[in-house]
């Protein structure tokens, strides 16, 4: 049966620079990169060298944990450079595109015909199995085992997140359908299509068959997939859940109904440091470049961010866009020392608690830089964490359980249901300045090493 679930805890953080409903079309750009770093847990072995020739769906790559895992090229073109690092790690795979896609060609095929195994072998073979992601852990799922459900999010609470139902408009609903198609083959459970209970969908998604269209209202972090799972089919140790994202539900309804690999996506250039904060069509792994000159950034020093502001990677101008990415946001650094320090009124400030004004004017938006305001402090309970953290998990003790390494009590305290992004709020409003995100990361990679 669909739910309709309200969250109380959590928080919107109003910012300056959210993205204007205009579609724009750049031209293709010149260089993309496929970068191994998207896919925690990945160790890429490369099959193609700095020359080759690619088409749109040709395999880069494979895990050398799992073989049959593949990751292909978004674009056709040359590879021009594999970027290492230290030890050779593989930072970034660029390939210089052609002026047109040219797409390795597939068959098409209708997944209402083919079993489980065909469709899964399908993904594999031409690199669209890592769209598909499972909790717990946050990595790219396992194909060999069966989730006891699937679940999409059709929007983004987070900070000044693009409209999923802007982006969906025009899109080819039979084209959606048979990658919903394609998934329902894939679980023994449930679909939950997971959408903004605060106001009327999308045609696309309130025709979708096959699936249970659930309503989530409430405060950020209400669109994290996170949140959704715990509040609908939480994730207890042995379960497995996966998640796609609408965007990439499309490229696989694509691979079966149109019989290639397109990579195209939306994405939503904005921040307070943007001029012109739009949407554009670009392809997986483009290069920002020309966004941001199209967008036109303002002066100073900037932070740009593939993603937004509480959980993306920070990138370079000349930069790429994240495998799973549909945002670029860009905001003022905060270097510079300021006057009074929090002994200021602060009538610019925002502030969860009265520290501040903000608390008078809910709807104020704020232009927000990266300034911490402090350092790192010890790491006391305020109670700031629960009162964003919507989900029956002690935070600050799951936390604590990281840092002392107890796996028991971290696995009673929740860690399978949590990733990074579930504590970036926590992170926002820490008065101990304790870097949250980095202690589940880290919390997670203890827990996989102790299964393996």
């Amino acid at each position: 049966m669909p739910e309709y679930i309200k969250i109380k805890n959590g928080l919107n953080i109003r910012l300056t620079g959210e993205a204007n409903k205009q579609l724009s079309k750049l031209p293709l750009a010149e260089v993309f990169a496929i970068k191994p770093s998207d896919f925690p847990g990945v160790t890429p072995k490369l099959l193609l060298s700095e020359g080759d020739e690619v088409l749109a769906g040709s395999i880069l790559f494979f895990d050398k944990n799992n073989e049959s895992l593949k990751f292909s090229s978004p674009v056709s073109g040359e590879i021009i450079e594999v970027r290492r690092g230290e030890k050779r790690k593989i930072l970034e795979i660029k390939i210089l595109a052609d002026k047109e896609i040219k797409y390795l060609e597939i068959d098409k095929s209708n997944p209402a015909e083919l079993s489980r195994e065909d469709i899964i072998q399908a993904l594999l073979n031409y690199g669209l199995w890592p769209f598909i992601r499972q909790r717990p852990f946050g990595i790219i799922a396992n194909p060999s085992e069966t989730p006891k459900s699937i679940f999409i999010s059709a929007f983004d609470s987070n900070p000044l997140a693009p409209d999923i139902d802007f982006i969906m408009q025009g899109v080819h609903e039979e084209t959606f359908q048979t990658g919903l198609n394609a998934l329902t083959k894939l679980t023994n459970g449930n679909i939950h299509l997971n959408i903004d209970g605060s106001k009327e969908a999308t045609s696309i998604f309130k025709n979708s068959k096959g699936v249970i269209l659930n309503k989530f209202s409430g405060p950020h972090p209400a669109g994290n997939i996170g949140v959704q799972i715990h509040h609908i089919d939480p994730v207890n140790k042995g379960e497995v859940v996966w998640y796609v994202n609408p965007q990439d539900v499309l490229i696989i309804g694509k691979l079966f109904s149109d019989g290639k690999y397109d990579a195209t996506r939306i994405i939503a250039l904005t921040g307070s440091q943007v001029s012109h904060p739009k949407y554009y069509k670009t392809v997986i792994g483009s290069s920002v470049k020309n966004i941001l000159k199209d967008g036109g950034l303002k002066t100073g020093e900037n932070r740009i961010i593939s993603g937004n502001v509480l959980s993306g990677n920070q990138i370079q101008e000349d930069g790429f866009l994240g495998y799973f990415d549909s945002q670029i946001t860009v905001i003022p650094e905060g270097r510079e020392s300021e006057f009074m320090g929090w002994l200021a009124p602060g009538l610019d400030k925002f502030s969860m608690s009265r520290s501040f004004f903000s608390w008078l004017n809910s709807n104020k938006k704020y232009n927000l830089n990266t300034n911490l305001h402090g350092e790192e402090r010890p790491f006391v309970v305020t109670g700031q964490y629960e009162k964003v953290f919507p989900m029956d998990i002690y935070p600050v003790q799951l936390l604590k359980s990281i840092l002392i390494e107890d796996i028991e009590m971290m696995e009673q305290l929740g860690i399978y249901e949590v990733v990074e992004e579930d504590f970036a709020l926590c992170e926002f409003v820490c008065t101990s300045k304790i870097k949250s995100q980095e202690i589940i990361k880290r919390g997670i990679e203890i827990i996989q090493k102790e299964l393996n």
